[in-house]
């Protein structure tokens, strides 16, 4: 099968990669090769591509810094994912979309489900929520999943950064919440 993977230094990307490599066609893309914000070229990538399946693991993911550059956020997290929805569905072939546990406002006591009312709090949130109902609206074969707390040997992660604070000091303190 002929997969496009964007976000092609990412972690889940990165994951994903390893595990598709072996019997899939991967075409891998990262920010140097296409810029998900620039939507003609994006189109024009899908379309040159012909991918039988598109995996969206690229996104806008630093969330304080999304609260003081939102016009990127959006442009990456909200429209990016529409255009690939759009394009997916004229080849007839499927959208995975990573999405976020952000979308949530945190408050409820159990764990979410695809059917709880989303509320998010800052801009990373909404842009994120605004790419899924970008993708459903056009109602193409997708799939959103949403992810919380992800973890990889590769880049910056909670498990990588206590690993290597456990190395360099004797105590931790960690905030609880």
């Amino acid at each position: 099968m002929r997969i496009l993977v964007l976000g092609q230094q990412g972690q889940v990307s990165r994951e994903l990669q390893s595990l598709l490599s072996q019997q899939h066609e991967l075409i891998v893309l990262g920010r140097e090769q296409l810029d998900l914000a620039d939507t003609a070229r994006l189109r024009e990538a899908v379309r040159h591509l012909q991918p039988e399946l598109i995996i969206n693991a690229a996104a806008h993911t630093a969330v304080d810094a999304a609260e003081s550059e939102p016009e990127a956020a959006f442009a990456i997290n909200a429209i990016a994912p529409g255009v690939l929805a759009e394009e997916a569905a004229a080849l007839d072939v499927p959208l995975i979309h990573y999405s976020t546990d952000y979308v949530f406002d945190g408050s409820k006591a159990t764990a979410y489900d695809e059917d709880d009312a989303p509320n998010p709090l800052g801009v990373y949130g909404h842009s994120k929520l605004a790419g899924e109902q970008a993708i459903a609206a056009v109602g193409g074969k997708h799939l959103i999943l949403r992810t919380s707390w992800v973890y990889s040997l590769h880049g910056r992660n909670f498990l990588l950064t206590m690993q290597r604070l456990l190395q360099e000091r004797e105590q931790l303190s960690v905030v609880a919440d």
